[in-house]
């Protein structure tokens, strides 16, 4: 596939040496020559130009990628100048880095398909596992959704899923259960499926049910 990655801060940096790595076609944009210097060598194309200039972007060919990648940090405007560019020259899929709840509507209402905040994913995931240890991993979704890794509490192990009855007490979907002895990952699971010490479970619901189930958990 072909990516436009424009901002090369730490964020847009690390997305475009990843994409490449992973044998895509990577444009990566910065109005910083230094930056676009550091990144030269990891990426297809790396270009020194202010992305918030329509016919820039028209003549370097953003409209021939598949997606852009939009992440300027605290240049609020640029980079929703940039998403707006993007959009009118017909780039499909768009993700854009929001600063503020405000600044992602803004983002959306110009063109972005899809907004992201980084710093906020990660101080919620991190306070998640601050405050209970059995939450390993968290995946915001859709308004009011996430996707957890939960190590299983005490009250869950050696009973079954039909046992525990999540989808009736809590809403909340068991996609799935790593099992570490044997390794192996079991996809939507039986109802009579029984946890061990050792699984860890995929589970998705909205939140505010997640919440409520792991304060309800023993650990």
């Amino acid at each position: 596939m072909k990516f436009a990655v424009i901002g090369l801060g730490s964020f847009g940096l690390n997305v475009a040496k990843t994409l490449y790595e992973k044998k895509n076609e990577v444009l990566a944009i910065d109005i910083d020559k230094e930056r676009v210097e550091e990144v030269k060598s990891f990426v297809s194309h790396a270009v020194c130009m202010n992305s918030a200039d329509k016919e820039s972007l028209e003549a370097l060919g953003v409209q021939e990628m598949d997606v852009a990648i939009v992440s300027l940090g605290p240049a609020m405007e640029a980079s929703i100048l940039t998403v707006l560019y993007l959009q009118e020259l017909g780039v499909k899929r768009i993700i854009a880095k929001a600063l503020s709840e405000d600044h992602a509507k803004i983002l959306e209402a110009v063109g972005a398909t899809e907004v992201i905040y980084p710093e906020k994913d990660m101080a919620i995931r991190t306070a998640l596992r601050l405050s209970n240890p059995n939450i390993l991993e968290y995946l915001p979704l859709i308004s009011g959704y996430s996707i957890q890794e939960l190590a299983p509490p005490d009250n869950f192990i050696g009973k079954t899923l039909r046992e525990l009855d999540l989808r009736n007490k809590y809403g909340i979907q068991v996609l799935a259960i790593k099992e570490l002895i044997p390794e192996k990952i079991t996809f939507i699971p039986s109802a009579d499926f029984m946890i061990k010490d050792s699984d860890i479970l995929v589970i998705l619901g909205e939140e505010k049910q997640l919440a409520k189930l792991n304060s309800q958990a023993k650990p």
